[in-house]
């Protein structure tokens, strides 16, 4: 269900180049979007308790980056756009893996996992972003989860102060819908 409203979204918003990346992308993300965006169910929580999935989470964050994404000069349908709607979209892509005993799990490399696929594929990412902005998508990937984030935990130097500003807004969106503080319009 979310998927189609993560769809609009992002064809509303991305350049006709970054969206068809999206779509071939998404072909290759492994189905989580009906998968709850905490296994253990101990964050995401909405009222009551219930715990969002990993399609309504990234709805959220894309809703809300919509809505602020002006404040920074960014206009839809731009390669910088791109960039981040692909970051906010792409996050959790990874977050389910299967442990050993073939139970699955949130797999707490996920952002490095991500973040590594695309520095692996820069040339293919390249295609509709400079060097530069593959560089944010990557870093905006790995950090997502800012001080939690893998690679951020055993880099002793980490700190959000370096982050550029993209990151960091995809690293707030993510905190501010884990904490149930995106509240969202009721749908008719």
């Amino acid at each position: 269900m979310y998927i189609s409203k993560i769809n609009r979204i992002l064809e509303k918003n991305m350049s006709n180049e970054g969206y068809t990346l999206w779509s071939t992308l998404c072909e290759k993300i492994p189905p989580i979007w009906n998968r709850l965006s905490s296994s253990t169910k101990k964050f995401h929580k909405k009222e009551g308790g219930r715990v969002p999935t990993i399609g309504e989470h990234t709805y959220e964050m894309l809703f809300a980056a919509e809505k602020m994404i002006k404040l920074f000069g960014i206009k839809p349908k731009t390669r910088d756009a791109d960039v981040l709607y692909l970051a906010i979209a792409l996050h959790d892509s990874y977050k389910y893996g299967i442990n050993p005993q073939g139970r699955r799990f949130t797999d707490t490399k996920h952002e490095k996992i991500i973040a590594d696929k695309v520095k692996a594929n820069r040339d293919k990412f390249k295609r509709i972003m400079d060097d530069e902005q593959v560089t944010t998508l990557e870093e905006a990937l790995r950090y997502h989860s800012g001080i939690w984030s893998p690679d951020a935990k055993k880099d002793k130097s980490f700190s959000l102060d370096n982050l550029r500003p993209e990151s960091f807004f995809v690293h707030l969106l993510d905190m501010f819908s884990s904490r149930n503080l995106i509240k969202m319009p009721e749908e008719s």
